[in-house]
């Protein structure tokens, strides 16, 4: 586990352009997709028949275009679902993998953007990025509360003022884990490295749920929270799989 401190020039931007408090910054690295959408699971002959206890557990909800997105290395899957392609309202919910295939370890309700999802995120759009995003840096306001991913502590992760319903925001980003969508992974989710360019968003982080919709990011309860920063582990690999339920199922 590193923690790093982010500089005293990151510290006083990273107030202003903070994840879903300032709404630009993030990163892209879509996981790499695997060679098949299951590649640990061989492929039954015609004339075999395989029970339903037998079959293995797929994700629930994940098509075969998006199962195929997920690297063939990847043990750990954080699927966020949400409600609608319109709406705030979405499920967290942790899954492992195993010989049987994803087995489901934790679910939690969850926030998304304001105006809901797309599959072509721009920066003020009020909608989370549509995809499969690795996940290997964290950090927050808050000590590391034992987390594997590497944690950067520092006194930038703060977010001013009020969310979308009144909520104050202060807290917000006691705890979070960068999305690898815009940014450049390996780096504190502070950093404003855009590889796609700043047009096209940044800052997209699993944070503390401030009780209303968030710019883009993805929120949950702080204990919520710090339970899923104790259990993801860099050598697994973890990705998350996010979008409303209709455009996951494909």
């Amino acid at each position: 586990m590193i923690t790093r401190i982010p500089s005293v020039a990151l510290v006083a931007a990273s107030v202003l352009l903070t994840g879903c408090g300032g709404g630009a910054l993030a990163a892209t690295d879509h996981a790499s997709a695997p060679t098949s959408a299951s590649s640990s699971q061989a492929s039954p002959s015609p004339s075999s028949e395989i029970s339903a206890e037998a079959a293995p557990r797929q994700l629930p909800g994940v098509g075969p275009k998006m199962l195929a997105r997920i690297p063939a290395t990847t043990e750990q899957v954080v699927l966020v679902t949400g409600r609608s392609a319109d709406s705030p309202l979405s499920t967290l919910a942790l899954y492992e993998r195993t010989d049987d295939g994803w087995e489901q370890t934790a679910s939690w309700a969850a926030h998304n953007a304001l105006k809901g999802w797309s599959d072509h995120h721009m920066a003020g759009d009020l909608r989370s990025p549509i995809g499969v995003y690795s996940l290997t840096d964290a950090g927050g306001l808050l000590k590391d509360p034992g987390t594997k991913l590497t944690y950067d502590h520092g006194r930038g992760f703060v977010s001013p003022g009020t969310g979308f319903e009144g909520e104050p925001l202060a807290g917000s980003f006691d705890y979070v884990i960068a999305i690898n969508y815009n940014r450049q992974p390996g780096t504190s989710p502070l950093d404003w490295t855009r590889p796609l360019g700043a047009s096209r968003g940044g800052g997209i982080w699993i944070h503390v749920d401030h009780g209303g919709p968030t710019h883009g990011c993805v929120s949950i309860a702080e204990d919520h929270m710090k339970e899923l920063l104790r259990t993801l582990d860099p050598a697994r690999h973890p990705v998350v799989v996010m979008g409303d339920a209709a455009a996951l199922d494909h």
